[in-house]
């Protein structure tokens, strides 16, 4: 059998469970006794130290070659990650059973050591020694495809791959190396599924996005544990749909499944995704009453939510009560104070992440340089650039490039930052082209737009994003023959342009809006309180930014345009939905318009709330009428 392996010395690692449940035969001994007392005080030893002694009284019974002892002791070190003393223990005999073999594959495969496990179930064949079920079970475990393919071929040649966990096995590798039909095939094969297998299939559809498939599998399988749930509800978080998996982790708690650390991890990033602070906070208290430790994971996971859903003082809290900190949490910590506009806390905490030891990778600059951008901090960003490649060796990628065009164009230095692009020592993307339009149509140079769109559109890198800027700016202008000359090339490429929308939390429910929207159950009293606000507005003498509705319109179809936008239709339901002086936080997927930043900023007067918004770019926090981005977006 052909199998690329490399040999390797196992090291000691974290505790692991026992192997296959299997048990070799027993062998006979002048003194029965004796080894069945020792087999059951190795079956119920309770420390490592314990497990030393029964080994030592072994050796003086002069029983170090019984087979069964030798067998139980393999294990039992393993189970207490003393994988070294186990491989020893194996070598020092030269009568292995198929169930010593197994016992070791599987212990190597379940620490994550599966090249090592593969080389054993080599030698193993090369002993003479044929594999059972279990065997296979144990070697398929994150086994690479093109290793499982050939073990796949080993088990139909012996007669196993009927075996329900040898099958299961199978699926499995076949779903993690992305051969979804086979996988398939595999699983529609199986006369019985177990829940093993249905979780597998279920994974393999959820990891590559097919969530259709997922759920199909998801809900004909009748007797679900927290592994299962939690690959459903990840799969809806990790492919965009986290209202999704909000949804079906409330039927989780309501079927009596106890969620674990996977669980919350999943559902964190869920509320980050939709803003759902309330419910995130829920999750936080959650954690704390039910023994789920606050490791480095959880704890990220924590300051990553907080960041996302408006709150960086408890994001900031979170972090300092972490024990451990590495550096996937100082990323998370500098991040979260970049998208808040907190430019100088992000600085800081970059300083003092450095003086404690923790070496700043490829995302850490991601971070810094996203701080500077939000603020205008050109040469500290240049500081923090060269200081990447020049002080750690970190080659910059397209993201690095992409900070630095953002922020020298926001600034408006677009000559620089389209000198940047053509210098970049790699191909620029089109989110970077998308970054020098923006800042075109900030600062009014439609000549330098039209030129980076005709090239994009010649290099067929234009996309939808590229499209709907050139149209904006051209709208901007006046320019509505341009407007309908790409909105012509926009309908022949088959581009549809994103939809605005807007979601806020009330009562740990998420509500969405689009412009215009009146599907609501309550769209009659939220035009009312629009209603309030516009005459709200007129007292304080208002006036609207037409100039932002990118239509060829009347000024008052433009105010009415205005007016309905779906940042202003979620802030009037959070008026009319909570009590006075309550927060208000708004999630936009696209950038707010200049218009609707203006009258948040006087909502906020008017009402004495608090209005904190996350759009597309970054976190704008509006109070007594002002706004942390200080006009800066």
């Amino acid at each position: 059998m052909s199998m690329s392996v490399v040999s390797a010395t196992p090291t000691p690692l974290p505790t692991t469970a026992k192997g296959p449940p299997v048990v070799p035969p027993a062998t006979t001994t002048t003194n029965a006794t004796q080894p069945r007392r020792l087999a059951f005080l190795i079956d119920n030893s309770k420390s490592l130290d314990h497990l030393l002694q029964i080994h030592a009284a072994l050796l003086r019974h002069g029983l170090h070659h019984h087979r069964i002892l030798n067998f139980k002791l393999q294990r039992s070190y393993s189970s207490y990650g003393r994988l070294r003393s186990s491989v020893a223990l194996f070598n020092c005999s030269s009568d292995h059973t198929v169930f010593n073999w197994t016992a070791l594959i599987h212990d190597h495969a379940h620490l994550g050591l599966h090249q090592q496990a593969l080389l054993y179930f080599v030698q193993m064949m090369g002993d003479g020694i044929e594999p059972n079920a279990f065997t296979f079970s144990s070697v398929l475990k994150s086994c690479p495809l093109e290793s499982g393919k050939a073990l796949h071929c080993h088990a139909v040649k012996l007669g196993l791959c009927s075996d329900s966990y040898v099958r299961t096995g199978l699926v499995d590798v076949y779903a993690r190396g992305g051969e979804i039909v086979s996988a398939r095939r595999l699983f529609d094969s199986m006369p019985e599924r177990s829940l093993v297998s249905l979780t597998a299939m279920i994974t393999c559809y959820a990891k590559h996005g097919e969530l259709n498939e997922a759920r199909v599998v998801f809900d004909e399988t009748l007797e679900r544990d927290v592994v299962c749930w939690n690959v459903m509800i990840d799969g809806y978080a990790q492919h965009g749909k986290p209202s999704e998996a909000l949804v079906l982790f409330r039927q989780m708690l309501g079927a009596g499944v106890r969620p674990n650390e996977v669980t919350v991890l999943s559902v964190l990033s869920a509320c980050g995704q939709l803003g759902a602070l309330e419910l995130g906070r829920w999750i936080h208290s959650h954690i704390k009453n039910n023994g789920i430790q606050m490791n480095a994971y959880v704890g990220t996971a924590l300051v990553d939510m907080y960041s996302k859903c408006g709150s960086l003082e408890d994001a900031i809290l979170v972090f300092e009560s972490m024990n451990h900190r590495d550096v996937v949490a100082w990323n998370s910590m500098i991040l979260g104070c970049a998208i808040h506009g907190s430019s100088q806390c992000a600085l800081g905490t970059f300083d003092t992440m450095c003086g404690s030891g923790v070496k700043p990778n490829d995302i850490t600059f991601i971070a810094i340089l996203t701080a500077c951008s939000h603020t205008g901090l050109i040469k500290e960003g240049w500081d923090f650039f060269n200081l990447m490649k020049d002080k750690y060796g970190i080659q910059p990628k397209i993201e690095h490039y992409g900070c630095m065009v953002n922020l020298l164009s926001r600034a408006g230095n677009l000559e620089e930052a389209y000198q940047l692009v053509k210098e970049m020592a790699i191909e620029p993307d089109a989110v970077i082209w998308g970054t020098l339009l923006g800042a075109c149509r900030l600062h009014a140079k439609t000549a330098v737009a039209e030129e980076i769109a005709e090239f994009l559109v010649g290099k067929d890198l234009a996309n939808c994003g590229t499209y709907t800027l050139l149209s904006n700016i051209y709208a901007a202008s006046g320019d509505w023959d341009g407007v309908a000359k790409v909105r012509t090339l926009m309908k022949s490429s088959g581009v549809i342009k994103e939809k605005g929308c807007s979601s806020v939390e009330v009562s740990n429910r998420v509500h969405e809006f689009v412009a215009g929207d009146k599907r609501h159950p309550k769209s009659r009293e939220i035009y009312l309180m629009l209603e309030e606000i516009n005459a709200w507005l007129k007292t304080y003498d208002y006036r609207a930014q037409t100039d932002t509705v990118l239509h060829d319109l009347g000024e008052e179809q433009k105010e009415q345009s205005l007016e309905v936008h779906s940042e202003r239709l979620a802030i009037a339901f959070g008026l009319i939905s909570t009590e006075a002086g309550t927060t208000i936080r708004i999630v936009k997927n696209l950038r707010v318009c200049s218009d609707c930043h203006a009258v948040t900023k006087l909502i906020s007067l008017m009402t004495g709330r608090k209005i904190v918004m996350r759009d597309r770019n970054r976190f704008h926090h509006f109070v007594n009428g002002s706004c942390s981005c200080g006009d800066y977006w």
